[in-house]
């Protein structure tokens, strides 16, 4: 009878004594050699048997399947051909094996499945696979609660996220720690989309200009919204305080998903057509309707459509708008030696506060890991049964209010070091370049900015007029100002 030889290791089997490729293969071409079997395939390969996709095992089943003639198909044990006694793939092979189109040999379970194989036998199969699937279920499980261990303790248990990096210690353990240059591209990309200017593409493009680095939309996307990077990672739905130096705080981060709402709000209401640059962002003066816009001659217009009466509206053309705006822009440009000055002074007051920042953080980061130490001595005390379910729930969730406390605490101490400082200094170099970034911008762009500077805007005649969100206005308003103070 013709034979093929199928030798498989799991990933985490692949160190076992006597499971290795070769010693299985060497065992069944002994085993085809006594059974006087012509082996015409020899398969050997890494794959996993308990999981739903199983590539290389699919490409030698069609193989088998080919075969017109009867044949046998070899592993060394039950294990080798399936974890999982719910595979359709076993069932079909084992059908066929009663058909007597095939046999089944299992050399070291001593075991052959065909069409005379007795009740008894195939009892003793079905005990196999059931025993083979308990095998991975046990492991599974024991798998499951050593990373529920690492979670409580707030250990990350997959490949670090962007901004981080795995390494190896010296005693051979495994840690995560943080990737300056991919960290540094985080915090820049949390900023960036709170200042609420910059949609996913125009941020994409802001990534590219700045570091040369082209970050895939979707996995953008998913950098804004995970929690791992103001210290909290998600495990299948839950969250658990890690042990990681955090790159935002938890404010900047809940900034960021309101942004991202609003966004996505937008979204479903896209207006159609030519992308005019003020669609729904101008009104009428008068009459309080939205000014609509029009292209004739190449040219695009704006104008009230006087839908409740006539009032002698105007047709203004879209550069009379730009240029108006961009007066405004020109407004709020500080002279460039006021500008320096008033950078030297955050710097200095930003170093000042170091000191108390540092203080306050290491306190707060050893109640942290206090508490972390609590609740993993709660979790094995439940282990031995030493604290019932009802009062380790009811310790468990006093730990859990209080990290969160302390994590609340962190970030708002973060946000008090970084806030006033990052932000003013962004709010300033905006205003000074915000005539010429309006003039180079794209469309959207050019509406995120004045969404970001100005608010309902409205023409009155031939006038634009409008209120300046804060804190522009303050520069708005002191703009004809000819000294300032210190």
């Amino acid at each position: 009878m013709k034979a093929i030889i199928i030798a498989r290791v799991s990933t985490e089997e692949q160190k076992e004594m006597g499971y290795s490729l070769p010693a299985q293969v060497a065992r069944l071409e002994k085993y085809c050699q006594l059974k006087d079997f012509v082996v015409i395939k020899s398969c050997s390969f890494d794959e996993s048997a308990y999981k739903g996709q199983r590539d290389e095992f699919d490409t030698i089943l069609d193989f088998v399947l080919e075969q017109k003639d009867k044949i046998a198909v070899c592993f060394d044990k039950v294990d080798r051909l399936t974890r999982d006694s719910f595979d359709k793939r076993i069932g079909m092979l084992y059908e066929k094996a009663l058909q007597d189109k095939l046999e089944l040999h299992f050399v070291s379970d001593g075991q052959v499945v065909n069409s005379k194989i007795s009740a008894a036998q195939k009892f003793q199969f079905g005990i196999t696979l059931n025993l083979a699937k308990y095998y991975s279920d046990a492991i599974s499980d024991n798998v499951n609660r050593a990373n529920e261990q690492k979670w409580r303790k707030g250990e990350w248990t997959s490949k670090a996220p962007y901004g981080y990096k795995n390494i190896a210690r010296l005693n051979g353990k495994r840690d995560i720690v943080v990737d300056d240059h991919e960290a540094h591209i985080v915090k820049k990309a949390f900023e960036w989309y709170a200042t609420g200017i910059y949609s996913l593409e125009l941020l994409r493009a802001k990534i590219k200009t700045e570091y040369n680095i082209q970050l895939v939309r979707s996995f953008l996307d998913k950098i804004l919204k995970r929690h791992f990077y103001y210290g909290v990672m998600e495990v299948k739905g839950k969250l658990f305080p890690h042990c990681y130096p955090p790159l935002i705080s938890k404010i900047l981060f809940d900034k960021v998903q309101q942004i991202k709402n609003v966004f996505n709000k937008r979204s479903k209401y896209k207006h159609a057509g030519l992308p005019f640059i003020y669609r729904g962002l101008i009104r009428c003066g008068d009459c309080r309707l939205s000014i609509t816009p029009e292209r004739h001659k190449g040219y695009a217009y704006y104008h009230c459509t006087q839908y409740n009466g006539k009032h002698g509206a105007k047709w203004l053309r879209e550069e009379e708008i730009t240029e108006q705006i961009g007066k405004v822009f020109q407004q709020i440009q500080l002279p460039p030696e006021i500008f320096q000055e008033i950078i030297n002074t955050l710097n200095i007051v930003h170093q000042d506060k170091i000191e108390f920042h540092n203080k306050h953080f290491d306190k707060l980061t050893a109640e942290q890991k206090s508490i972390t130490k609590m609740m993993d001595n709660l979790y094995m005390d439940k282990l031995k049964g030493e604290v019932n379910e009802e009062k380790y729930n009811r310790f468990y969730n006093s730990f859990r209010n209080q990290m969160d406390d302390i994590t609340a605490c962190l970030s708002r101490l973060q946000e008090a070091e970084d806030n006033y400082y990052i932000t003013t200094k962004y709010i300033l170099e905006l205003s000074n370049r915000a005539n010429d970034l309006f003039k180079s911008s794209e469309v959207e762009q050019k509406r995120q900015l004045i969404k970001l500077v100005l608010s309902n805007l409205r023409i009155e005649g031939e006038n634009l007029l409008y209120d300046a969100q804060k804190p522009f206005d303050i520069l708005i308003k002191n703009a004809d100002c000819v000294s300032w103070r210190p």
